[in-house]
């Protein structure tokens, strides 16, 4: 996949189709991903909490725990469905490109659904074999230091 925009909705897909081991592949060994509790607001995850800062190894954990049978969360099991605006490349460097993508999210358990909205913002690098990597997805939700229950996957 040579267009990063691609990138982006195909990793919107994996989550939405629950391959989140496919999804997790698609970080580098030092990826991010960050849901800022001030949204857009805030400049970076270590001087205000966030509602997720996680590198590989915390990803790995939680889609290890989402796959597990015996996961009370996943009883009924989430789905998540991604609408994405068209993707925007905000800069592209050599091997690295930004982009930004203003979506709808909406996860799906039992008789609930929750419905949140913001822009994905990917800062995608080129691995070796050619194909994109995520070094962060950062989430900025759209009114995010509200009250929110618990999400279960990945937005």
């Amino acid at each position: 996949m040579k267009d990063p925009r691609d990138f982006v909705a195909h990793e919107a897909a994996l989550l939405d189709e629950r391959r989140l081991d496919d999804w997790l592949a698609l970080f580098a060994e030092d990826g991010h991903y960050w849901v800022p509790l001030l949204g857009a607001a805030q400049a970076d995850p270590f001087s205000h909490n966030s509602l997720a800062y996680e590198d590989r190894l915390l990803l790995q954990l939680r889609v290890d725990r989402l796959k597990n049978p015996r996961a009370h969360s996943q009883h009924p099991a989430s789905h998540s469905q991604h609408v994405l605006q068209p993707s925007r490349i905000e800069r592209e460097a050599g091997d690295e490109a930004w982009l930004r993508t203003p979506f709808l999210y909406v996860e799906a358990r039992g008789q609930d659904q929750l419905l949140l909205s913001g822009t994905a913002r990917h800062h995608l690098v080129r691995a070796p074999t050619g194909s994109w990597s995520i070094r962060q997805k950062r989430v900025d939700l759209l009114n995010a230091a509200r009250a929110l229950p618990a999400i279960q996957l990945f937005i």
